[in-house]
């Protein structure tokens, strides 16, 4: 498994933007897919977006696409979450995971693949 680490979470403004950051150790990091995930007081961890070991595929929910970006650093160890025109609705605690193996857009979205989690950064969106 590999060592998550997130940051960059906080306390913003319906709108407004946040970058989240994760930084990877222990392992190669370009062995794995990444994907975040969050998850919302009472409610089961959902997907958000993932992206594939070399970068050049990703994939999103629906409910973010056209307004988060993931992107990786294969040189940093690091993945990213730019989110843009942020919604109460996203107020979450957003969780990065790993997985070894290759690329699908369909099980890049199913949490139970993913093997290496952090321990999560909080994002609240005020209205």
């Amino acid at each position: 498994q590999v060592l998550l680490v997130e940051s960059g979470g906080g306390l913003v403004q319906a709108g407004g933007s946040l970058r989240l950051s994760c930084a990877a150790s222990g392992r190669t990091f370009s062995d794995y897919v990444m994907g975040w995930f969050r998850q919302a007081p009472g409610k089961e961890r959902e997907f958000v977006a993932a992206i594939s070991r070399g970068g050049v595929s990703t994939f999103y929910d629906d409910s973010v696409r056209g307004r988060f970006t993931i992107s990786r650093d294969n040189a940093k160890n690091t993945a990213y979450l730019q989110m843009n025109n942020l919604k109460p609705e996203d107020t979450a605690g957003y969780y990065c995971a790993a997985r070894g193996g290759g690329w699908s857009p369909i099980t890049a979205r199913i949490k139970a693949n993913f093997d290496s989690w952090g321990q999560g950064t909080q994002v609240t969106v005020s209205s």
